[in-house]
């Protein structure tokens, strides 16, 4: 029986994936799971110098930024203090917001996605997630959103870029339908609703193990 599992939250920004992704955390915690929540970019130094570049604070290339995400998503599996797949060791389910098909959707908006796939191989063929969950809302709404909650709009985030995204995120999972297993959820409901949806298809993985715990 499989301990730990890897679910991935995707969506473009303002899609409300990082508060679904936090609810599916507190319910599996409540079942009694061992979870560990995690993000993308990370707190490394690597993801600080990404989070910089958003913020308009660093200048960068987009391939410098496709090259910087690929070393902060192998710092963030593989890391010896609190590396993803160290996690999954010590029997952690973890819960990401975002992985590798953010990279594939954001950066592969601005250059090769065949090229940003195969720079990140070496992270798939480490870890791909058991299940990846996207949020899926339309651009013009996480526009609205993102307008009303931020003080700055960060780079990547106009209309036009976000419907780009959007479309390339469709294109990877159409590429890659056959070795990833994804869940597209339609996130212009209510917060309750998503979730729903989301623990009607993550919890099924955790079954055998909930009649263990319990």
């Amino acid at each position: 029986m499989k301990k730990s599992h890897f679910i991935a939250f995707e969506g473009i920004d303002g899609s409300g994936k990082s508060t679904q992704s936090r609810i599916l955390s507190e319910k599996l915690k409540k079942e009694g799971f061992k979870v560990y929540s995690t993000f993308e970019p990370t707190d490394s130094p690597i993801g600080s110098v990404i989070k910089n570049i958003f913020r308009h604070r660093i200048e960068a290339d987009h391939r410098t930024i496709a090259g910087l995400y690929v070393a902060d998503r192998l710092d963030h599996l593989l890391n010896k203090t609190n590396g993803i797949l160290l996690k999954m060791d010590e029997g952690y389910t973890v819960v990401t917001d975002r992985y590798y098909f953010s990279s594939y959707a954001y950066q592969g908006t601005h250059m090769s996605l065949d090229w940003v796939i195969q720079a990140n191989s070496l992270s798939a063929e480490l870890l791909r997630p058991d299940l990846t969950i996207f949020i899926d809302v339309p651009p013009e709404v996480c526009m609205q959103r993102l307008s009303e909650g931020r003080d700055m709009i960060q780079l990547y985030e106009s209309l036009d870029n976000l419907h780009n995204v959007r479309k390339k995120y469709f294109e990877a999972f159409d590429k890659l339908k056959d070795q990833e297993n994804i869940f597209i959820v339609d996130g212009n409901r209510s917060f309750d609703a998503i979730a729903n949806d989301v623990w009607n298809k993550v919890y099924p993985l955790f079954k055998s193990q909930a009649s263990v715990i319990k």
